[in-house]
């Protein structure tokens, strides 16, 4: 099943899909893609003129591939603009994943900033790196996604620097405009940039996630190249914190992300 198949599973029954074991990541389901799904179950139980704003993500557990995976809702609270929503990713009894969502319409507001698209410290597409798949060596996901390297290090080079990015975009959608839920898996498809520190295949997971939606977002396919930068911002005690930008082409903002991850090693 590819990204567009699972949508579809997702919005065919929701208390029931099963994620095969492709889009794997170690033992566990593809975090970006639990977040998508669970983002879905939620969209749909809010009305169409109130897009999401945020997602604030906790990974309590994994997500085991090829084994039915339940994204059950509860609205919070509906309000006059704002819907606050709790999704939960339960598998076989055991709370899996929680999101909890901030939908909002929009509204006549004196406050308006755009800040100016910043220059780019990425490699000319052209000019980048392409990451290969290779099974056995990386998370079985990456089949799915496109990635081109043009910032900082690659994972477990031992070449510390704080920032890492790139260009990403599905490897196998057909086209369709880019919504949100391929927002999720296009940002979370990236390692830590804390896997660039280690000389060694080490492992790691995100703990928390948040994220943040730009509105209106930019007109663009799953087709398109949007970019991507992270920077970490502390880490110690086996503990990461990174804060990340998603863009179109152009430059304009698309997502601002924030994870603190857990390093063994």
């Amino acid at each position: 099943m590819n990204f567009a198949e699972l949508i579809a599973a997702v919005n065919d029954n929701p208390r029931s899909v099963v994620i095969p074991a492709h889009w794997g990541q170690g033992r566990a389901s593809f975090g970006g893609l639990v977040a998508a799904l669970q983002y879905l179950a939620m969209r749909a139980q809010v009305a169409d003129n109130r897009p999401v704003r945020s997602l604030a993500i906790t990974f309590v557990g994994p997500v085991a591939p090829e084994v039915a995976v339940s994204f059950e809702v509860e609205i919070l609270r509906e309000g006059s603009a704002v819907t606050q929503v709790l999704g939960r990713a339960t598998q076989n009894g055991q709370t899996c994943a929680l999101v909890q969502g901030s939908f909002g319409a929009p509204r006549e507001s004196v406050a308006r900033y755009e800040p100016p698209v910043p220059v780019s410290e990425l490699k000319p597409l052209a000019d980048s790196f392409t990451l290969p798949f290779v099974k056995g060596a990386m998370p079985d996901f990456l089949q799915h996604m496109d990635v081109k390297w043009a910032l900082g290090g690659l994972p477990f080079s031992n070449s510390p620097s704080p920032v890492i990015g790139g260009y990403v975009r599905l490897r196998d959608a057909e086209q369709q405009a880019l919504s949100e839920a391929h927002v999720l898996a296009l940002v979370d498809a990236w390692p830590s940039g804390l896997l660039t520190w280690v000389n060694k295949p080490t492992p790691a997971s995100s703990l928390t996630w948040t994220i943040e939606f730009v509105h209106p977002q930019p007109a663009l396919t799953t087709h398109d190249w949007c970019s991507y930068r992270a920077e970490i911002e502390h880490a110690r005690d086996g503990y990461g914190h990174c804060a990340a930008t998603l863009r179109a082409p152009d430059g304009a903002l698309i997502a601002i992300s924030r994870q603190t991850v857990t390093v063994f090693g």
